[in-house]
């Protein structure tokens, strides 16, 4: 065993007998099948296996990251104890490189050291900690560069994976995962990340427990690895040094080749997608499955596999107390504020998002008043005036849906990951997500307002303006809310958007303008889709808005008939008159608060489900999962 067991700050990993089952359905598939084995301080502990052999579940079920839907049994112990690790302790470097586009590599990781290191810390120190990280992970040269995205150049796939992994090294965790972290890269680059991950099992006098999953490393690569967990259908094919895996697959028939990557020569033997007989120098003419259980059977019956169970029996004997609980992170305030100007600043830089949709709404309100100018104060005037504020509520309804999707579902990519790691709370998301697009809202809002309301003749007034605007805005925030809603569910995009498209259509529809109120069918439009919809509200309020303190006067059959707005909004609209448009106004942000809150509890509720084990089978066996941060 490398290290020394009392070593102060090492951390050492066992699982035994570890088991899982995804459920889905009916159907149940055992994709992990009683793994043994351990990961050691100052040492690099590579999972390789061919796809679909569990490398992925097996660091979530150490990481205790299972999703809900997969149940786990067996031991997983933490320097041979069962606890929980405190933040900053551990790091998990996901094969998905979720960051914000527009921000530097400096940018993102200085606001990475604000999020994660505690206010006693002074700002200088933040940021020199962040300038060392970056030059740990050969980033130097690429501070300025933004990390770019779809549509936008900037950080090449091997700078993105080292930021990814500068992010989660900031805390100097002792015991870091890292699922295929050469994902998508040449040989070049895979091998300057993987050099950079391997040196960091020891530095700044650490000794870190570093397991990463890989598919199939070069040779290079290869040779940076100190212990080795190959994995076929769920199962161990070898657990041991990655020096004496050659000695084992030559005795048990399966030599490698000369000059030969071993990496390749591994996972050709033991890749069940491809059932072939595998060629002679290989493996002598057997079929790929009789490969596996030959070598699945010695490993069994190895004395390496004797030495692996008793390297965990001795680590389960260590009495070496439980590791210390201590919360680095910085307060919720301080989150709040630091999520705020981190998510301005991405808002401000991304022209695809919140300015394309203001010279979008700027192009359709243009449209829409001139098209309606001047609407006048005819009979023919009230359908015009109906048709234009419903036309350009429900038009602003799914323009907001089509443009803020997308960049919603990558910043909740970013959310996702930053909360699995313990950098903050769903609170502290919430507010910074809720904060930070207000000015573009207000701007959109108040710009395409004047541009309607005066092009077109509207009802004059600032009191009418600004209440269409505000109305204007808090369409633009249940969209917003909705969309977290339905992401938060469903984090897909194609499906997202059906999904809150087709309640935003369901929305318009019973919201007494296409279909008036009283002629809505009783049973389910009218209660209680008409009651619920947002929409409702929005034209009820903008209605009483626009046709109160209005009389409408036309010519007919020689004499002039008047009618006051308040009439039109009884008797031609059905508007229920027996609470102001200041009440629909609240009623609307009501809503919007509802929505809010609504995503707060399926996030919770996520939260608590993902780290859940559930015993298949013996005794009820627990596993660790990183200390959740305290939600205000």
């Amino acid at each position: 065993m490398g290290g020394n067991e009392g070593e102060k700050g090492s951390i050492t990993v066992t699982w035994e007998n570890l088991e899982a089952i995804v459920t889905n359905g009916k159907n149940r598939k055992l994709i992990l099948q009683g793994l043994t084995g351990y990961a050691q301080p100052g040492k690099l502990l590579a999972v390789m296996g061919p796809s679909g052999s569990g490398k992925s579940t097996l660091l979530d079920a150490l990481a205790g990251r299972l999703k809900s839907n997969i149940q786990q049994s067996g031991k997983i112990l933490i320097n041979g104890k069962k606890q929980t690790l405190a933040y900053g302790t551990s790091g998990y470097v996901t094969q998905d490189d979720a960051m914000p586009p527009t921000l530097t590599a400096s940018e993102t990781l200085y606001y990475s050291a604000q999020l994660q290191f505690p206010n006693s810390m002074s700002i200088a120190e933040k940021k020199r900690q962040a300038d060392i990280t970056l030059r740990e992970m050969g980033l130097q040269d690429a501070i300025n560069t933004r990390v770019g995205g779809y549509g936008s150049k900037g950080l090449s796939g091997g700078q993105k994976r080292r930021l990814s992994i500068c992010i989660e090294i900031l805390t100097h965790p002792r015991l870091l995962f890292l699922d295929e972290p050469t994902s998508g890269l040449d040989s070049a680059a895979s091998y300057y990340v993987m050099s950079r991950i391997a040196s960091l099992s020891l530095r700044d006098g650490i000794q870190r427990t570093i397991v990463a999953s890989i598919h199939q490393p070069c040779s290079e690569v290869f040779e940076l690895f100190q212990d080795l967990c190959l994995l076929s259908s769920g199962e161990t094919v070898y657990f041991g040094k990655a020096s004496e895996a050659n000695q084992f697959f030559a005795s048990n028939g399966f030599p490698c080749p000369t000059l030969y990557n071993p990496s390749d020569h591994y996972l050709r033997i033991i890749n069940k997608d491809f059932e072939q007989d595998i060629e002679e120098g290989f493996g002598k003419g057997v079929i790929t499955e009789e490969a596996i259980g030959i070598l699945v059977k010695a490993y069994k019956a190895s004395e390496m596999k004797s030495q692996v169970q008793l390297e965990v029996t001795r680590i389960s004997e260590w009495d070496l107390g439980a590791i210390r609980n201590k919360r680095i992170h910085a307060p919720f305030l301080t989150q709040c504020k630091i999520l705020i100007k981190r998510s301005s600043l991405q808002l401000y830089r991304d022209i695809s998002n919140y300015w394309l949709r203001l010279v979008v709404f700027i192009a359709i309100a243009i449209s829409l008043g001139s098209i309606f100018h001047p609407v006048g104060s005819s009979h023919r005037s009230i359908q015009a005036r109906g048709s234009l504020l419903s036309f350009f509520m429900s038009v602003l309804t799914f323009m907001t849906l089509v443009g803020g999707f997308s960049p919603l579902i990558e910043e909740m990519k970013v959310f996702e990951r930053e909360r699995m790691n313990g950098h903050y709370g769903i609170t502290a998301f919430l507010i910074g997500n809720i904060l930070s697009p207000i000015p573009y809202m207000l701007m959109i809002s108040l710009i395409s307002g004047v541009i309607v309301c005066y092009l077109s003749g509207l009802h004059k007034g600032v009191e009418q303006y600004l209440y269409f605007a505000s109305i204007l805005f808090a369409i633009m925030m249940w969209v917003e809310s909705l969309m977290m809603v339905v992401g938060s569910i469903v984090p897909n995009f194609v499906m997202g958007v059906i999904i809150a498209g087709g309640v935003e259509g369901l929305a318009i529809l019973t919201a007494g303008f296409y279909r008036l109120p009283d002629d809505l069918p009783n049973p389910l439009w009218k209660y209680p889709c008409y009651y619920i919809s947002f929409l409702t509200y929005a034209f009820q309020g903008s209605f009483k808005n626009e046709f109160e303190g209005l009389t409408f006067v036309w010519h007919q059959n020689g004499g002039t008939i008047k009618v006051s707005g308040r009439d039109i909004l009884t008797d031609t609209w059905h508007v229920q008159m027996d609470h102001s448009k200041w009440v629909d106004l609240a009623i609307m942000f009501g809503m919007i608060v509802v929505y809010r809150i609504l995503f707060l509890v399926i996030n919770k509720i996520k939260e608590k489900s993902k780290p859940t084990v559930r015993t298949l089978h013996g005794p009820k066996a627990k596993t660790f999962s990183r200390t959740n941060m305290d939600d205000l």
